[in-house]
C-alpha cells in the first residue's frame, strides 16, 4: 500500500538570525531569572515564550497578540530547533502572551532585569560606554484617559493632541543607540523632571562616572546640570530661549558683528563619505556656583558654545521671507473695500486689524505702519422735510513698508544657539561638541523603530495599562536586538575596511559600510524549509544560503549551522 507524502513549507527567513542574536544576549535566561512564574505556569518558560514573541515582532513588524499563535504554527519545526521539541502552539496563545505582559509590568523585577542585561551586554560585546543620550517620546492610543493611570492628555510629540498618550523616556548608548534604561510614565508629565531619575538608572547599571550625558534643552535645567556635575559626569545640551534671551544673545554676538570675535568652522563627515562645513561658532566661559544645601556649595567652570548652523539659517531665512510676503498681502487686502466686508470707521478698529495680521504671521517689528487720518467735510442735501447739513467724516488710509533694517537684524540672529558643557576643551573641542550633538538622530532613529517599523508600538491595540507597560518593555528589548545586530556588522566591516553589496533592491551593486539592521534582516527573506512526511518519517530540505547571506552570518559572528541544522533532517514525529 502506497503512502502519499505530506509536504509543507515553512518560511524560515530571518528567524534563526533573530533567535541566535537573542540567545547570545542572554535574554531568555535573564527573563526566567528575574521573572519567576506561578506554580500553575505550564509548558515553555516565560523567557522562551517572550523570545519567540519577540522574534515574531521583529520578523513581522506586528505586536498584535492574536497573530503569534498562527505564525508559530506555520514555523514549528524551525522554532523547535531553537527552543526545544516540547514547543506547542498552545504555548503562544493570547492568554499566555497577556500573562507575559503582566509579569513585565512589575517595576522591581523589570529594573533588576534591565540592570543585569545592560551590564552583561557591555561585557559580551566589549562596549566601552562614553556617551549617553537622554530623550523622551509619546505614544498615543484611542483607549481614552484614565484619571489616575498612564494615558493622559499632554503635549503630543505625535501631533495627536486629540488622543490620550503615554510617555517613554529612553537612555541610550553612543554610538549604538542601544537602550540602557527605559522609563514609562503618564502622558501629562513634563520632560524636565524626568532626566535626573533616568541618569540615576544609568549610573546604577553602568557603575561608572566620567560619562557625557547629551540631551535637548529640557535637560538644561540647573538642577539637572548640578546633579550631573555632582556625580562626576559631564553634560552637553542647548539652552532654551528663557535661559538665553534675545537681548543676551545679541550681547554675545556683538563682538562677532564688530569683527572682534573669531569663528571656528565646524565640518561633519556624512554617511556618504563626504565632508561638509555645517556650522561656525565660538565659546565663552562661565563660572557656575550652586548651593545644594545649607552646608555645601557646588561650583564648576561651564563652557558656553555659541554656534550658528548653516542649514537652520537657510531654512529660517526662507520662512521669514514667506511670512513677510504673507503679511504684505494681508495688509494690502485690508485696504481693498469689498461688498459684505466690514468697513472700519475708527482708528482703533484699523489698529486692531493690523495688529492681528502682524501677530498671525509673527512679523512684529518688521513693518513700518502708518495710519493717515483725513477729516472730510461733506454736505448732506436737503431731503423732504430734512434741511441740508454739513457733516465731518473720517477717512483713514493705511500705508506700510517692510522695515529692512529690522529684518536684517532679525536675520543676523538666525541659526545661532547656545550650548553648554562642563567637559574640558582639551578632551572635547567645540567641533567635537557640535558633532556629538548633531548625532542626536541616533535617539530619534530608535524612537522611529520603537513606534514604527519594525517594532510597531503605534497604533497601540492594547487597552489594559499593565499590558501596555509590559509591551513597551518587551519592545525595548527588541530595540536592543536591532542595535546590536547593526553594531556587530558595522564593527567588523570597519575593522576590515570593507563594504557590502547586494543589500539594496533595485541597485545590487551599491556598496555600504553602514548597513541597517532592517536591511540585514531583509537579506534573509525567502529562505524556506520544505518538510516532507512519509509514513512515520519526516524529511526536511532548506533553501541554500546565498553568498551575501553567508557573508552576513560571518560578520555577525554566527555559524551557518543555525540554518544548515534544519537541512537534511530525518526524524520520527511524536
Amino acid at each position: 500500500m502506497a503512502f502519499e507524502p505530506i509536504i509543507t513549507n515553512e518560511r524560515v527567513d530571518d528567524i534563526p538570525v533573530l533567535l541566535t542574536q537573542i540567545e547570545q544576549m542572554g535574554v531568555q535566561k535573564l527573563l526566567d531569572k528575574h521573572f519567576p512564574t506561578h506554580g500553575n505556569w505550564k509548558g515553555q518558560s516565560l523567557g522562551e515564550v517572550a523570545v519567540i514573541w519577540l522574534a515574531h515582532i521583529l520578523s513581522q513588524a506586528d505586536h498584535r497578540l492574536n497573530q503569534v499563535q498562527a505564525w508559530a504554527s506555520k514555523r514549528l519545526e524551525t522554532l523547535k530547533r531553537f527552543v526545544g521539541e516540547g514547543l506547542r502552539e498552545l504555548d503562544l496563545t493570547d492568554d499566555r502572551l497577556e500573562a507575559v505582559l503582566r509579569y513585565f509590568n512589575c517595576d522591581r523585577n523589570w529594573y533588576s532585569f534591565e540592570k543585569e542585561l545592560g551590564s552583561s551586554l557591555l561585557q559580551v560585546y566589549n562596549i566601552q560606554p562614553e556617551r549617553v543620550r537622554l530623550d523622551s517620546t509619546t505614544a498615543s492610543s484611542h483607549c481614552g484617559v484614565n484619571p489616575e493611570g498612564l494615558f493622559q492628555w499632554g503635549h503630543s510629540k505625535d501631533h495627536r493632541p486629540d488622543l490620550a498618550q503615554v510617555k517613554i523616556m529612553l537612555s541610550t548608548l553612543d554610538p549604538l543607540g542601544m537602550p540602557i534604561a527605559t522609563e514609562i510614565l503618564s502622558g501629562e508629565k513634563a520632560d524636565d523632571p524626568l532626566y535626573i531619575p533616568a541618569i540615576e538608572r544609568v549610573r546604577s547599571t553602568l557603575q561608572q562616572s566620567g560619562l557625557l550625558y547629551i540631551g535637548d534643552c529640557k535637560m538644561a535645567s540647573m538642577a539637572t546640570r548640578t546633579e550631573i556635575v555632582s556625580g562626576g559626569d559631564f553634560y552637553l545640551c542647548p539652552l532654551n530661549a528663557k535661559q538665553v534671551t534675545r537681548e543676551k544673545l545679541i550681547e554675545y554676538l556683538q563682538p562677532v558683528w564688530n569683527d572682534k570675535q573669531d569663528l571656528t568652522a565646524i565640518d561633519y563627515d556624512y554617511a556618504d563619505g563626504k565632508n561638509r562645513d555645517i556650522a561656525e561658532g565660538f565659546e565663552r566661559k562661565v563660572h557656575q556656583k550652586i548651593q545644594v544645601n545649607d552646608a555645601e556649595d557646588i561650583s564648576w567652570d561651564e563652557r558656553q558654545l555659541v554656534v550658528r548652523s548653516f542649514a537652520i539659517v537657510q531654512a529660517e531665512e526662507k520662512k521669514i521671507n514667506q511670512r513677510l510676503q504673507k503679511t504684505s498681502d494681508a495688509l494690502e487686502q485690508l485696504k481693498i473695500p469689498r461688498r459684505g466686508k466690514k468697513k472700519f470707521t475708527s482708528l482703533e478698529e484699523w489698529e486692531s486689524a493690523v495688529a492681528k495680521i502682524i501677530k498671525r504671521y509673527r512679523t512684529t517689528g518688521m513693518f513700518q505702519i502708518a495710519l493717515q487720518i483725513k477729516r472730510v467735510q461733506k454736505v448732506k442735501r436737503r431731503y423732504l422735510e430734512r434741511a441740508s447739513q454739513t457733516v465731518e467724516e473720517l477717512s483713514i488710509n493705511l500705508d506700510f513698508k517692510i522695515d529692512q533694517e529690522a529684518v536684517d537684524q532679525e536675520k543676523k540672529l538666525l541659526g545661532w544657539r547656545v550650548y553648554v558643557t562642563n567637559q574640558n576643551p582639551e578632551q572635547f573641542s567645540l567641533k567635537q561638541a557640535v558633532r556629538a550633538y548633531r548625532d542626536e538622530y541616533l535617539t530619534e532613529r530608535g524612537f522611529a523603530r520603537l513606534k514604527g517599523f519594525p517594532l510597531s508600538l503605534t497604533p497601540i491595540y492594547l487597552q489594559r495599562e499593565d499590558h501596555v507597560t509590559g509591551l513597551i518593555r518587551l519592545l525595548s528589548i527588541g530595540l536592543r536586538v536591532l542595535t546590536l545586530l547593526e553594531f556587530q556588522v558595522r564593527r567588523h566591516l570597519g575593522k576590515n575596511q570593507e563594504k557590502l553589496t547586494g543589500l539594496y533592491v533595485g541597485n545590487p551593486k551599491r556598496k555600504t559600510a553602514r548597513p541597517t539592521a532592517e536591511r540585514i534582516l531583509a537579506a534573509f527573506k525567502e529562505i524556506t524549509l520544505v518538510v516532507i512526511e512519509v509514513k512515520n518519517e519526516v524529511y526536511t530540505h532548506l533553501t541554500a544560503l546565498s553568498p551575501l547571506q553567508q557573508r552576513l552570518l560571518v560578520l555577525l559572528g554566527f555559524s551557518t549551522t543555525i540554518y544548515t541544522q534544519l537541512d537534511g533532517q530525518s526524524f520520527t514525529p511524536e
